[in-house]
């Protein structure tokens, strides 16, 4: 007999469980990806709403620099006529009405987010997905349609973008309530970490996709991400597994041989007994063992085991605990704590968001595509940063010490990089990177590990109905500020973009402060561990 190829061997090496758990994090990945692929273009098509028609010219950057200058040194301000601007931007309020696009945007996602949570947790996480990308491609795609049939309305344009931040809500809690079902706690940090960059892999595409049209014909910017958004969502309505017991998956983590369970029905997997402790009620989904039917636990008394030994659950899920009330979840320990932390981390990174391409092209006097393109090496930081964060937590086991060394870090980085004036395209891109990886960083892991964390807290008694919940506690919360964040930014540019850093830089400290009960906590308890330990030894 032949042996088998190396490559079959890889595939069978597998279980059908780990299979399983690797599709529902890919497919989570790619769905969340769509979702801020189309939030991308808005920051990247506001320096082509208003702009200098000079810089669509084939002309080499170094030339225009050099004539803003002499054009600054001979207090020449450039002609109206070389300005091409879309109505309603086209007067001097534009920053203004560009931030009221946003601020419509965000404001509607962190009022609707609250609500998504609540709703969430009553619906099929798969249809409920499906029905928010649907609906989030057609909004994304009608705002681009502006551009075609020449909509020079402002109000057309705020509506869509309420209605899309509206839609947009159905995601969050969703994927990671998904996540959440298919994942303990073991390595949950680094996990999260690598999936949480979705975000920045989505900003990343949504800003290269978005700048090849900028240019040339911005409504296109919008259709092609809506497009996107709505295959996704068919594909999420034909694939997506919401719960490990949907395919009565095991998560076999077997410590024990399975001789003793030949006997049972239906049971093919090796399963993993472990005596429930009474300071930790909270059964992880890594560790259940699901048995086809409830009168296994008989036969598990039969065969010699305790019946506090195995778990057995229903496949339907007909008796799962129902889902807590709003209030509720704001009674678990450090949900408020970390929500209002993620108000200002998250005024800070949508700031960078929505308002880092026009940044560039005013400030650094890159054209519009180059902008776009150099705004995406901020997500790339965010995805060294939320992996990093992720790991130390793991690491350390103190989530709220981690995201408090990254802000304390972040402050002077954007002093710095306010600070310099005219960089190099080298210095511009360190900085970048860094400033991203610090400012996502806190921002990915309290969005991702930190809120599952919450939502299966020992004090829910196993209760993981609460998990969508407070997902969206803590992100509506967080959305506030980014609500805020770019709103203040329009309204403070005009005064100098030095003013913008410095309300970031704000910003970025009462978020430190906010954590800083917590992170005392959980250096308190380092203290007294290693005194037990150091008694113990004597």
């Amino acid at each position: 007999m032949a042996p088998l190829p190396l490559g079959i061997r890889f595939i069978t090496s597998f279980t059908t469980d780990q299979w399983y758990r690797t599709f529902t994090l890919i497919l989570t990945f790619l769905l969340y990806t769509a979702y801020h692929l189309s939030r991308k273009p808005i920051s990247i098509v506001k320096s082509a709403l208003h702009m200098n028609c000079s810089l669509t010219n084939e002309v080499e950057l170094y030339s225009y620099k050099e004539h803003l200058i002499q054009a600054k040194l001979l207090g020449k301000p450039f002609s109206n006529d070389t300005w091409c601007n879309w109505e309603p931007f086209d007067g001097s309020n534009y920053k203004q009405l560009l931030g009221a696009l946003d601020y419509s945007f965000l404001c509607a996602y962190a009022i609707g987010m609250y609500l998504s949570g609540v709703i969430g947790e009553r619906l099929s996480i798969r249809l409920y997905l499906t029905f928010g990308m649907l609906t989030s491609g057609l909004f994304t795609a009608l705002f681009g349609l502006g551009y075609f049939y020449n909509i020079h309305n402002l109000q057309y344009y705020i509506l869509i973008q309420v209605a899309n931040g509206l839609v947009q809500t159905t995601g969050w809690p969703s994927v990671v309530t998904c996540i959440g079902n298919w994942f303990g706690k073991g390595k949950r940090g680094l996990i999260m970490g690598i999936w949480n960059s979705h975000t920045s892999v989505g900003n990343i595409l949504g800003s290269l996709i978005a700048g090849y049209w900028v240019s040339s014909c911005w409504g296109m910017s919008f259709v092609v991400p809506g497009l996107i958004v709505a295959l996704m969502g068919i594909i999420c309505f034909f694939f997506l597994i919401e719960h490990p017991q949907d395919v009565k998956c095991t998560l076999n983590h077997a410590r024990k041989s399975s001789k003793g369970l030949n006997g049972w029905n239906g049971f093919k997997q090796k399963c993993q007994l472990y005596k429930s402790s009474r300071s930790d009620s909270f059964i992880d989904p890594e560790q259940e063992c699901f048995l086809k039917d409830s009168d296994d636990r008989n036969q598990a008394k039969s065969s010699g085991l305790l019946s506090s030994h195995v778990v057995v659950i229903s496949t339907e899920r007909r008796n799962a605990p129902a889902a807590i009330s709003f209030f509720a979840a704001l009674r678990i320990p450090g949900v408020v704590e970390f929500s209002l932390c993620l108000l200002f981390a998250k005024l800070v990174s949508y700031t960078f968001l929505f308002w880092l391409p026009m940044y560039l092209a005013n400030k650094e006097h890159f054209d519009a595509k180059k902008a776009g393109d150099l705004s995406t090496l901020f997500d790339v930081g965010g995805i060294i940063g939320g992996i990093l964060a992720g790991v130390i937590s793991d690491y350390t086991k103190k989530r709220a010490t981690t995201c408090g060394v990254m802000l304390l870090l972040a402050a002077p980085t954007l002093y710095i990089f306010s600070a310099i004036g005219y960089m190099s395209l080298k210095t511009i891109v360190v900085m970048l990177i860094v400033c991203g990886a610090l400012v996502n960083g806190p921002y990915a892991l309290i969005t991702t590990a930190v809120s599952a964390d919450l939502g299966t807290h020992k004090s829910l008694t196993g209760n993981s109905k609460a998990l969508s919940t407070v997902t969206a506690i803590i992100d509506g919360t967080g959305s506030i500020g980014a609500a805020l964040g770019p709103l203040l930014a329009g309204l403070i540019s005009p005064t100098g973009w030095n003013n913008v850093f410095y309300m970031l830089m704000v910003a970025d400290a009462f978020a430190l402060l906010l954590l800083m009960r917590l992170v005392l906590r959980e250096l308190h308890i380092k203290e007294r561990m290693e005194d037990q330990t150091e008694l113990k030894k004597h």
